[in-house]
């Protein structure tokens, strides 16, 4: 079995979101990093790979970005990724959903993987729905929010979570599978696996060399644009009351929630 597993570049959790007005797209300038939602699905498919009931042959870490995703393949590579592909090209910059799920599918296409894994979000954009956008492209079956996969004979029995609950679906391979962050605890790469990790075979790609139609993807070919953005109202700076006088304080607060109507 061949496992790809879908990550991305983010900005990293620390940085301040922010949108660039002359584009009207997310300003990834500043630091970034491997989505911390794609690390689950790398260990889902460390822990298939080691579990011994399927045979995994390799796990391949695929992304499409700028020359800084590099790093984020790196970090794959030191999660356990056997190797990494990249799809990097400027006709590529401010894609959507759907030209990004259709070249990240015509690079799957090329790969022919048994299993597609990947996080349930983007730490970015928040996007839930890039799993079935490729999986709809390859026409294979998609499920999101896997907390549990498990191998049953030729297939996969996947718990998800539902919701009103947990759905248990058995899944015919090849498929694209979700997995949500509680499916497992990331393990953390090695110092000999993070000094390794740039030795990794890495293949890059273009939309020429995957086949990519250039008037499918890019930001002029993007089915959705933002048309207006505002950044969130400021919120009024809270109020500290020092607990000197007990009594005083009571009164302030009860003054404070019936001026507000909170008091029944």
């Amino acid at each position: 079995m061949k496992i790809c597993v879908l990550v991305k570049e983010v900005p990293d959790a620390a940085v301040e979101k922010r949108i660039n007005p002359a584009t009207g797209r997310l300003d990834r300038s500043g630091e970034k990093n491997l989505n911390p939602f794609d690390t689950h699905a790398i260990e889902a498919a460390m822990q298939l790979k080691e579990g011994g009931a399927v045979q995994v042959d390799e796990v391949v870490a695929v992304t499409m970005g700028p020359e800084s995703a590099l790093r984020a393949l790196h970090k794959a590579v030191s999660l356990g990724a056997d190797r990494s592909v990249h799809l990097t090209d400027d006709a590529l910059a401010g894609s959507d959903v759907n030209g990004t799920g259709y070249a990240l599918a015509k690079v799957l296409e090329a790969e022919q993987p048994e299993l597609v894994l990947l996080g349930q979000q983007s730490d970015d954009g928040e996007c839930y729905t890039i799993g079935a956008v490729v999986a709809d492209h390859l026409r294979m079956p998609s499920l999101t929010q896997v907390i549990k996969l498990d191998v049953d004979g030729d297939k996969l029995r996947c718990e998800r979570q539902a919701e009103y609950g947990y759905d248990t679906v058995l899944v015919e391979l090849p498929a694209v599978i979700s997995v949500g962050d509680a499916i497992n605890e990331p393990r953390y790469p090695s110092l000999k696996a993070i000094m390794g990790a740039k030795k990794k075979p890495l293949d890059k790609r273009t939309v020429a060399d995957a086949g990519i139609e250039p008037d499918r993807v890019g930001y002029a070919n993007a089915r959705a644009h933002c048309g207006d953005f505002n950044a969130p109202e400021a919120k009024e700076p809270g109020r500290i009351i020092e607990d000197e006088d007990t009594n005083a304080t009571v009164e302030q607060i009860v003054a404070w929630l019936d001026e507000r109507k909170l008091l029944a």
